[in-house]
């Protein structure tokens, strides 16, 4: 066995590796710190030591030892659970036929949402941005031909740091072509069930949150937005929906609070158009969009869309935002050209989602804060 003696008394060490401590007997000075490794004879509690090697040492405390191994080595365990679920990931698509792809974290345009500022990147060929969704990257590759694909990746967004946020973290975005934004929630659904299951052992889809237990059997709940801020904000929806901070306000004030009390799994689906630039229209009420947010004991995990496909009403979408962001003082970044040339070479109607991988796992493993199911979070470089 190989690892680091992180405890010490006459002639008795433990050690610890990735898998935990083991008690060694052993008859040795000053090893507390040092990396070992060792050969011996294990009686089921105690490892017998007969040679050992000291391969390393410490010159300072540990810090990232420190770090790892607090709360009882709660941080070990979550990061092999975090792996985990990575593997029951992408197991899941595979089993539907989605293909994993790869694109680009540096990206000439990140964005328009008003709400998302991107960490600029100097690039010999000029200024590119981190990427905060691999969206416009992905639906060139539905236009490309490829109908089902999902990406596991990194992405970067400017001040946001907190128990839920990080600057930059992990996202799980995929997309349906020739389907449709129901046919995406019940993906959403099946997932977390499915991530449930194998952390219960196949015993039941219950995850086990920081606030309680959750079923996530599918189907879950479907509210309108329009239908939660009647019953929970007392207020016609119709009364904010052009005023954006006030719509704002009371979904974080008073919506968002009572889906937390409500607890379970649900969707919050319909939302106004002009809070959904990149989702099309409902057919027959083109006033609200089919897109769609998952609450999760209350933890918002994703954002959902139908796809909007029309090149002209994207492109003056993406327009409206440029001038939005312009207005409130905010960095202005480019039109992707390469984005709405391949709506114009037609992306057939497809749904997509976009869900917080860090948000997940938190959810899956009790965890209150993101750093905790983070290897090394933004406080720690």
């Amino acid at each position: 066995m190989a690892g680091r003696i992180v405890a010490q008394r006459t002639g008795d060490a433990l050690l610890r590796d990735q898998t935990g401590i083991a008690r060694l007997h052993i008859e040795a000075p000053e090893l507390l710190n040092a990396l070992i490794t060792a050969r011996g004879r294990w009686d089921g509690t105690v490892v017998a030591v007969s040679q050992f090697e000291v391969v390393g040492t410490a010159r300072v405390e540990p810090r990232e030892l420190s770090e790892l191994s607090r709360h009882d080595n709660l941080k070990h365990g979550r990061l092999h659970a975090r792996a985990r679920i990575l593997r029951t990931v992408r197991a899941f698509f595979e089993r539907q036929g989605f293909l994993e792809v790869e694109t680009p974290i540096a990206v000439p345009s990140p964005g328009l949402d008003v709400h998302l500022d991107a960490p600029l990147v100097t690039t010999s060929e000029g200024p590119l941005y981190l990427a905060t969704s691999p969206e416009y990257q992905m639906k060139r590759l539905l236009a490309g031909g490829l109908e089902r694909i999902f990406q596991i990746s990194k992405c970067f967004r400017n001040d946001e740091v907190g128990e839920r946020h990080q600057p930059e973290f992990s996202m799980l975005e995929w997309y349906r072509a020739f389907a449709g934004v129901e046919d995406v929630m019940r993906d959403t659904e099946a997932l977390v069930a499915d991530v449930a299951r194998v952390l219960d052992d196949g015993r039941g889809s219950v995850l086990h949150t920081a606030l309680g237990d959750v079923d996530v059997t599918p189907p879950w709940p479907r509210i309108t937005v329009r239908e939660a801020f009647a019953r929970f904000a007392r207020v016609d929806l119709a009364q904010v929906v052009d005023d954006e901070a006030a719509f704002y306000e009371l979904m974080i004030t008073r919506v968002e609070p009572a889906l937390a009390e409500l607890g379970g799994a649900l969707f919050l689906c319909e939302y106004p158009t002009k809070m959904a630039s990149l989702a099309r229209k409902k057919p027959g009420q083109p006033e609200v969009a089919e897109r769609f947010e998952a609450y999760v004991a209350g933890v918002e995990l994703c954002n959902g869309f139908g796809e909007l496909t029309c090149p002209a009403e994207q492109r003056a979408r993406l327009v409206a935002d440029q001038a939005e962001r312009s207005a409130r003082g905010l960095p202005v970044y480019p039109l992707d050209e390469r984005f709405l040339r391949a709506l114009e070479e037609g992306v057939p109607p497809s749904g997509g989602n976009a869900l917080g991988l860090d948000h997940l796992v938190m959810l899956a493993l009790g965890a209150t804060h993101i750093e905790d199911v983070i290897a090394i979070p933004r406080s720690r470089l």
